[in-house]
């Protein structure tokens, strides 16, 4: 039995395609196990530096759920950079014009902060509907 670390390598590592379906999903849980199939910590050949993580789409994004009445107050704090620039968009307004940001706002803040993380939300792909443009890559279903 080896007794060394193996490290995967860039391109050796196949990304595969998920499907997340988020009617009646809730929103942190599904985010937790979204962020970490983007990671790759799903795989046993995961490796800190290397993105080794799978392709994400999610479907229905306007139906997920939140808990409580976060739904009616939390807000989304937008700040411009200059003085009274402070905008809060309320999550109830967001889910009708933009549901796609909750889900891809919730799954940024738990991926990491470095040039890899932004890799890795490249490959999260938020849709309003129950249609994807990604059906020739054949996502498996993910259970959250």
């Amino acid at each position: 039995m080896p007794r060394q670390t193996t490290f995967a390598k860039q391109g050796e590592i196949e990304p595969a395609w998920r499907h997340v379906d988020a009617d009646g999903q809730t929103l942190g849980r599904m985010a937790t196990t979204i962020a970490t199939h983007l990671m790759g910590k799903h795989r046993p050949e995961w490796t800190p530096h290397v993105l080794t993580g799978d392709f994400v789409v999610v479907t229905n994004a306007e139906k997920v759920n939140m808990t409580g009445k976060k739904l009616q107050q939390k807000a989304q704090l937008v700040y411009s950079g200059y003085p009274g620039g402070l905008k809060a968009h309320k999550y109830s307004d967001l889910i009708e014009s933009h549901p796609e940001r909750i889900i891809e706002e919730a799954v940024r803040r738990m991926l990491p902060k470095t040039r890899l993380g932004r890799d890795m939300f490249r490959r999260l792909k938020v849709y309003r509907g129950p249609e994807h443009p990604h059906t020739n890559q054949k996502p498996e279903a993910l259970a959250c």
